[in-house]
């Protein structure tokens, strides 16, 4: 059997030349009434004008991207306008002031345009629009915004309203339909009882609706339904909304409230709500059908979660990944995550990535785990695609307690934020109470005396095993711990002992002698030793000279120019052969 043609592998080169039908045709739909009203153009222009702001970056989600260039155009129009109206009201208060100074109509005239020099000139205000994003379409993409110069980010969409580091930001959540007849009729379904403690909650583009939700719903008969507003607080018993005044003062009355949430939330946000309060019930907004709300049930998820968290709690190498740079905070939530990974034995490495995916994450195959600093939103990664467990934060603590200490009620804790402001909370704790504690030593010295692993070092520790499977884990703590001299009957000296604890290793450059074992923090490590000896790449060591051609009187000597080659890839032309 022959073939009539070439197999076709790939697509033909003739599909490069054709122009792809472009997004912003596609998805630009709405009206120009529409539009003013869906991105709230008036207030957008008002909040620039209000802040002096004259370099602008418009932050689109993907689904968005369609009305851009038009949003772009009626900014920059309403904008133009509102400095023509303020050159104008300039203009007729600098007349109106020049009169009451003058008696002379020619001098009337040198006094205003003097004025109108005196003016500071309002410049023309440079909008850019954003596509695609560094990180997720939730978060403020600082790090674009600063590439073009911008003062201000006007950000579109739904958002995680994480505190931003430098920039400020101008939200618009831009608004969604709702069938407010069917939620009613929903919301008495699920709850027949009219005094039944309930709080409306909704997705950003549906916030808008609960005030009316509220009123009909207090029109049917109910007493105890509170309608929440948007709060730029993630750290918030109700992430991002605010709760009912009885709950201000008594957090944990919140676990006496059902949750009405319209639409579908992130995963974070329903595990955070499912272990703060009763029962948790859904509104779905994405069918045309009859909707029915679905109560949660986030067992199996946090059991998953707990599972992925002992995993961790045995590797021995942990990386880091640093997914913003734009909320506020996150270098102070990486020095804690080092800190306790570091107090627990363990290694750690930093790494800056943009979107995750299997692919970067598979590139290195030492660490065993992984935590992930960004949004409250996107620091939860639920896929079966990573071969390594990824946790959050708040995870990573837990993993870093004692098999015996950890205890965990179910509670879950989205925003790194909440994390290093309790951490804080203990610190100014242990420090009110440094009297107690001083008392207390003789006590806890006592019980190190009894306890042979108290004060001991990695190699002196009891063994440590997998929890999950029940086997040994020999390379948990690579890092050891160092021990701790503990005092004496006669007591030891106090400079001496503050002098070893608060000695840090030097960072300063060593000659290394050959044969011996390569050290971290002062401490031999085979792991380290096998890097370095067995790796096919192991970098520039120090036993490397560098040496530099000098003349006479010992300057480093340049080289001179030479002609390269020329030509194209097939057959460059080097200068010798050109010259023969």
């Amino acid at each position: 059997m022959e073939a009539s043609g070439a197999p076709v592998l790939s697509t033909p080169a003739e599909h490069v030349f054709e122009a792809p039908v472009p997004l912003t045709e596609a998805g630009s739909t709405l009206s120009d009434e529409q539009l003013y009203v869906q991105y709230e153009i008036r207030r957008t222009v008002s909040e620039i004008r209000t802040g002096k702001w004259k370099r602008i970056a418009l932050q689109f989600p993907d689904d968005m991207l369609g009305d851009a260039p038009r949003v772009c155009e009626n900014l920059k129009r309403d904008l133009k306008n509102e400095r023509k109206a303020d050159a104008t009201t300039k203009e007729i208060e600098g007349v109106t002031e020049g009169v009451g100074n003058v008696k002379v109509e020619d001098e009337l005239e040198v006094d205003v345009a003097g004025h109108g020099e005196r003016e500071e000139k309002d410049e023309e205000e440079h909008l850019t629009i954003l596509g695609d994003t560094s990180y997720g379409a939730c978060c403020v993409d600082e790090v674009a915004a600063e590439h073009c110069a911008a003062e201000v980010v006007v950000h579109y969409g739904r958002s995680c309203l994480s505190p931003t580091a430098r920039l400020p930001v101008i939200y618009v959540f831009t608004t969604k339909t709702l069938d407010l007849d069917g939620a009613v009729s929903t919301f008495k379904a699920t709850y027949p009882d009219l005094d039944e403690k309930v709080v409306l909650m909704a997705d950003i583009p549906f916030q808008h609706h609960i005030a009316e939700l509220q009123s009909k719903l207090k029109d049917q008969g109910y007493t105890n339904v509170h309608e929440t507003t948007i709060l730029h607080n993630p750290a918030s018993p109700l992430p991002n909304r605010t709760v009912p005044d009885e709950i201000q003062s008594n957090p944990e009355a919140l676990r006496d409230f059902s949750i009405f949430h319209i639409s579908d939330p992130p995963a974070s946000l329903l595990l955070t709500l499912s272990s703060r309060v009763f029962r948790v019930h859904i509104l779905p907004t994405n069918t045309t059908a009859s909707p029915r709300a679905l109560q949660t049930n986030t067992s199996a998820a946090l059991r998953r979660r707990y599972a992925l968290l002992t995993k961790v709690a045995t590797a021995p190498i942990i990386g880091i990944l640093i997914n913003t740079l734009s909320v506020k905070n996150y270098m102070t939530a990486l020095q804690h995550c080092q800190e306790l990974i570091a107090a627990a034995g363990k290694k750690s490495y930093t790494f800056v990535v943009g979107k995750l995916n299997a692919a970067k994450i598979a590139n290195f195959s030492e660490v065993e785990g992984w935590v992930v600093i960004g949004c409250w939103e996107s620091s939860l990664v639920e896929s079966s695609d990573f071969y390594r467990p990824i946790v959050t934060p708040f995870e990573l603590e837990m993993a870093m307690t004692d098999d015996k200490e950890r205890v965990w009620g179910g509670e879950w804790v989205s925003d790194f934020g909440a994390l290093l402001l309790r951490d804080e909370e203990r610190k100014a704790a242990a420090a009110a109470n440094g009297e107690v504690q001083g008392e207390s030593t003789e006590t806890s010295s006592s019980k190190e005396d009894d306890d042979p692993y108290a004060n001991a070092s990695s190699d002196d520790e009891p063994p440590e095993f997998d929890l999950r499977t029940g086997r040994y884990v020999s390379h948990s703590r690579p890092m050891g711990r160092p021990k701790t001299k503990s005092s004496t009957a006669n007591g030891t000296n106090a400079a001496d002992s503050s002098a070893s604890t608060s000695s840090k290793p030097s960072s300063s450059l060593i000659h290394r002698t050959k044969g011996e074992m390569a050290s971290v923090n002062g401490v031999a490590s085979p792991g380290a030793e096998y890097l370095r000896s067995q790796r096919t790449w192991q970098g520039l060591g120090g036993d490397y000279a560098i040496e530099y051609e000098r003349d006479e009187n010992g300057k480093i000597r340049g080289a001179a120019m030479e002609e390269g080659r020329a030509g194209v890839a097939r057959g460059y032309a080097v200068a010798e052969d050109k010259e023969g």
